[in-house]
């Protein structure tokens, strides 16, 4: 079993409805604009889906949602718990609901060495069969699996095809193909360093806002693998603050807020606490940072 690893892969937003359940008809058709939009896989419940708040059943009915919802597109839950038995079990859910692969996080909260987080992604990565992504984040989970042991990994575990890379470094990049050449594919997982990514040869782009400007996202990772970077430019710039968006602590408040007015029906400010919505000089401040940026209409300069 085997995927190819390519174009604008969008880490979704968990709607809610008001007694905040999922709301899975909205979800359901979010997943399928996004795919009519360009986008070539979808990843649930990852960070930017507040995962850490979802119960292991809210997860597995996602899961099925959206492989319901979709089948042009492959649908890579991001797996992550607080112990290694939850994210086996998780995995292994995934892959009896329909799901094409697997997105494998470090665990939540316990940033461990070397050997307990081998331990950990191992026991995911071999729980089944699907093809896995590694997911690189050492700024959000404290954990930094440098080359050399993104390697190591790759040379166990066959199924182990793809690196999502969040260091913010694009000479990771390089630096991975140095050790093994293309055995991997690698991917960029930070909006604000997409193009950077494509320059160095990333093949694939986990993107925050390109679930809520999945045209506009597919477009600059298209301009920036086929290395039309003035182009691009005209794209990223403008975008840039929202691109920003998805690196901060609020991300999932301020990208549910750029969803709700940039996807009219598609999305509300709705988030589980801890999080708490945005309000005062705060929303007023993202409102118009967003309404700044969706102004300039990128895509009309570039006549798309």
């Amino acid at each position: 079993m085997s995927m190819e690893w390519k174009g604008v892969m969008p880490a979704t937003l968990t709607q809610f409805n008001v007694d905040l359940s999922i709301d899975h008809g909205l979800m359901a058709r979010h997943a399928q604009w996004l795919v009519e939009n360009g986008c070539s896989a979808l990843v649930p419940h990852g960070s930017l889906g507040e995962g850490a708040t979802l119960s292991f059943s809210e997860k597995v009915s996602l899961q099925k949602t959206y492989v319901a919802a979709v089948s042009d597109a492959p649908v890579i839950p991001g797996i992550a718990a607080l112990s290694t038995r939850q994210c086996v079990d998780l995995a292994k859910a995934a892959q009896d609901n329909g799901c094409s692969g697997l997105m494998v996080l470090p665990p939540y909260q316990y940033p461990g060495d070397w050997r307990e987080m081998k331990a950990h992604v191992a026991a995911v990565i071999s729980a089944t069969d699907l093809p896995c992504i590694l997911y690189n984040n050492p700024i959000a989970y404290k954990t930094d699996f440098v080359p050399e042991q993104i390697a190591e990994l790759a040379a166990e575990h066959e199924n182990l095809e793809s690196v999502k890379e969040s260091s913010t470094d694009p000479r990771r990049i390089a630096a991975i193909r140095e050790l093994i050449g293309d055995r991997l594919a690698l991917g960029v997982g930070v909006d604000d360093c997409a193009l950077e990514g494509a320059a160095m040869g990333a093949s694939f782009w986990i993107s925050g806002v390109g679930g809520q400007l999945p045209r506009h996202m597919v477009r600059l990772w298209e301009l920036g693998r086929s290395g039309r970077v003035a182009e691009a430019m005209e794209l990223y710039l403008p975008l840039l603050p929202l691109l920003r968006m998805d690196t901060v602590v609020k991300f999932v408040q301020l990208l549910k807020r750029l969803q709700t007015l940039a996807c009219p029906g598609m999305g509300n400010d709705r988030v589980r606490p801890p999080r708490l919505p945005l309000e005062g000089s705060e929303l007023a401040q993202t409102d118009a940072i967003i309404e700044n940026a969706l102004s300039a209409d990128p895509l009309a300069i570039l006549n798309l």
